[in-house]
């Protein structure tokens, strides 16, 4: 008894400790250069926007934001190397959404909802298809025509297999009777070559096209919001044309499992400080972009959501593992 007496006593007194050394923890965080993982490669939108938002945060934490580009597995391998990485708030990554999805379409021993700390949502994705400026489709009427007089000949590229834009292709062609050639790129600065230089016939990608479209160099078939976009007013969306879809893409920044609450606050705070400064809102713009915030609480439960609706996408289309 008197020895029980004396363990409950020495947890009664640790507590306070523990907790205070957890306090300590997130005062002196950061105490070194954080690790930012970003899904896609260098000088793409998402490199350059993320790259902003880097620089703003490092001048808020007083400790460098670097930006490490891990393209490849349709924008999921940021999530996926957070599972072996410290939860000490100095790995943090990129979550696009094909990460929801990734239970649905790949064997993994990990969940996306309770396997990462979500910090916040900063922006996201507003999508269409383009195709180049000397193709012989004006509209999306001549490009559904040439593909139901050549089934499987039209190629079009996205920026990776499972992506938003690829399904969400996949999910038109369905709806329009059409059958089409996918090529995957790991990201929309190689997309973009391949387009300008005639390698493809058309692309699904984030308004990232958006400078080549101004150069007179591709052409907006359609977009995918709600709403026409304001940098292409002459593109239809998709509900106009005739198809019940509206994708939107948002995307945020989390931390390995079992990250500090307080270091996830600490991360927060200077993010969302960052992503509420002039200059990342100017580069967000450059691509049709807009800050998109949602706090750790919302983004966990919009994750929460999006991996159901994702899971009648995969099954719609028949992509389940």
């Amino acid at each position: 008894m008197q020895r029980r007496h004396l363990l409950q006593s020495a947890a009664a007194l640790a507590a306070p400790a523990l907790a205070s050394f957890g306090v300590a923890q997130a005062q002196s965080f950061p105490s070194r250069p954080i690790k930012l993982l970003v899904a896609f490669p260098a000088g793409g939108p998402t490199d350059i926007t993320m790259r902003s938002l880097a620089d703003n945060a490092s001048k808020i934490l007083g400790q460098p934001v670097i930006v490490e580009n891990k393209p490849g597995a349709g924008g999921t391998l940021p999530a996926q190397q957070l599972q072996s990485a410290q939860a000490d708030g100095y790995t943090v990554a990129q979550i696009p959404l094909g990460v929801f999805r990734l239970g649905y379409t790949t064997k993994i021993n990990w969940n996306p909802v309770k396997d990462i700390s979500y910090i916040i949502n900063v922006t996201g994705y507003a999508f269409g298809i383009v195709v180049p400026a000397e193709s012989p489709f004006k509209t999306w009427a001549d490009f559904v025509a040439y593909a139901k007089a050549n089934p499987g000949k039209l190629t079009y590229g996205s920026t990776g297999t499972l992506t938003s834009p690829h399904l969400t292709t996949e999910l038109i062609a369905q709806k329009a009777g059409i059958e089409l050639q996918h090529v995957p790129y790991k990201g929309s600065a190689d997309l973009m070559l391949a387009l300008v230089s005639g390698q493809l016939m058309a692309g699904a990608d984030s308004t990232g096209f958006a400078p080549q479209v101004e150069a007179g160099k591709l052409r907006v078939l359609n977009t995918w919001g709600e709403k026409r976009l304001d940098k292409f007013p002459n593109a239809p969306t998709l509900k106009e044309l005739g198809y019940d879809i509206v994708q939107n893409s948002p995307f945020g920044i989390g931390a390995p499992k079992g990250t500090p609450p307080d270091v996830v606050k600490r991360l927060h705070d200077a993010f969302k400080k960052a992503m509420e400064e002039p200059s990342y809102v100017a580069v967000l713009a450059r691509y049709d972009m807009l800050p998109n915030y949602m706090g750790s609480a919302d983004y966990t439960k919009f994750a929460q959501d999006t991996v159901g609706r994702e899971k009648v996408l995969i099954d719609k289309l028949g992509l389940n593992k």
